[in-house]
């Protein structure tokens, strides 16, 4: 069985880096430099992969392949069979008029452009970060902004940063779950940490965000709203990492942030409110094109949304919140893990085709140790556990 060295390169792991980053820099510069279509740069990205693979890690030909095959059926199920739905959501919403309807919604809990970008680009840009990620949260987001005012370079600019604070834990924690499954380390135990580390990036992004809609006059006047929302996304993101859910961390985060937000604004207002000129484009925002009939029925209202309409709006979001929130229960959990397992083949454990054959024991502190121990034949350093990752072994493990 093939065993990776992670430092094949004159034994050290800042020379190999050099040539494991090869892959991502050949991606940035074939699609920021040179405008390749992303098709084409991802297959040439691909191919610089599996040369690197074999010519510096010494990887056998077919499990390089195997490797990129099973990478691609990862990127296709549930990558981006969680965008397409994501997007299907959000075209459901536009074609109905309901994406209008939830605009006017948030605009209502204030009229102060500072106040629309922490709502709506941190707080329900993190929902959607939550259950969709890779990129809608920006582009659902910026068109929020947009149709309320923000000019778009202002817009997407905002959605931007306000997405920092949320990614670790998007699509459901897939990147969360994606880095357990390659290092054999428990998605508990890296929800953790890296819950540990998030939050403090979530007391500043919205202070980060008023400063960019308004300078220093916007931090000075918004500071106690930005406080508020960025406080309690940290807590919840914290506690929800830590204690209850790592799938369901930044949904709890955005949900606890938008409530938060929502109270303080009955007792708190900006003396200076900044207002904006709505940017109402063709009939609805986000539609292809004008539709009367579409406008008559999702158009604003002199007495304001109907609680249906409000309610149908939000419909999508809760139902997907719904389910999300059942399978975290733990029978349903365990049940659909083991449906999982079961999928994967008699005594499977790992989803992962370069995952060792046999599954480490669980220590006291919950993190994996490593089922036997190898010295590394280009540096001789040891430990090595089987899968090429660093490991602490005693002594006795070694071969």
């Amino acid at each position: 069985m093939y065993h990776q060295v992670l430092d094949p390169v004159g034994g050290s792991l800042g020379l190999t880096s050099l040539f494991a980053v090869l892959p991502l820099l050949t991606l940035f510069v074939l699609l920021g430099a040179l405008r390749t279509p992303a098709q084409w740069a991802s297959l040439i990205s691909l191919a610089v992969a599996i040369v690197v693979a074999l010519a510096v890690y010494s990887m056998p030909f077919g499990q390089a392949l195997d490797a990129a095959a099973w990478g691609a059926a990862f990127g296709l199920f549930p990558i981006m069979w969680i965008v397409i739905n994501a997007i299907w959501i959000y075209n459901l919403t536009v074609d109905t008029g309901h994406f209008q309807v939830l605009r006017r919604s948030f605009a209502a809990i204030s009229d102060d452009q500072r106040i629309q970008a922490i709502i709506i680009a941190f707080s329900f840009g993190a929902l959607i970060e939550a259950l969709a990620g890779f990129g809608t949260p920006v582009a659902i987001t910026s068109v929020m902004l947009i149709a309320l005012g923000l000019q778009p370079l202002k817009a997407a600019a905002v959605a931007l940063v306000a997405n920092t604070a949320p990614v670790a834990f998007g699509a459901i924690a897939t990147p969360i779950i994606t880095l357990g499954a390659v290092t054999d380390i428990s998605p508990d135990d890296l929800g953790a940490l890296v819950g540990r580390q998030t939050p403090v990036l979530a007391l500043i992004v919205p202070l980060i965000l008023v400063g960019m809609v308004d300078g220093a006059r916007g931090v000075r006047q918004t500071w106690p709203a930005a406080l508020v929302g960025g406080l309690s996304f940290a807590l919840a993101q914290f506690v929800s990492s830590n204690y209850i859910s790592v799938e369901l961390t930044d949904i709890i985060a955005s949900l606890a942030s938008v409530t938060a937000l929502v109270l303080f604004l009955r007792l708190w207002r900006p003396t200076e409110p900044l207002l904006g000129e709505p940017a109402f484009g063709p009939a609805l925002a986000g539609a292809d094109g004008h539709d009367p009939s579409l406008e008559r029925r999702h158009g604003a209202r002199p007495g304001g949304d109907s609680s249906a309409d409000v309610a149908g709006a939000y419909a999508p979001y809760l139902i997907i919140i719904a389910v999300f929130s059942i399978a975290q229960i733990g029978a349903v959990k365990e049940a659909l893990t083991a449906r999982r397992r079961s999928s994967h083949g008699p005594g499977s454990t790992s989803s992962s085709p370069a995952a060792s054959s046999t599954t480490p024991p669980s220590s006291s502190t919950g993190l994996r140790r490593p089922a036997r121990c190898c010295s590394s034949p280009a540096s001789g350093r040891w430990p090595y556990c089987a899968s090429g990752s660093p490991a602490r072994c005693a002594p006795t493990a070694r071969p």
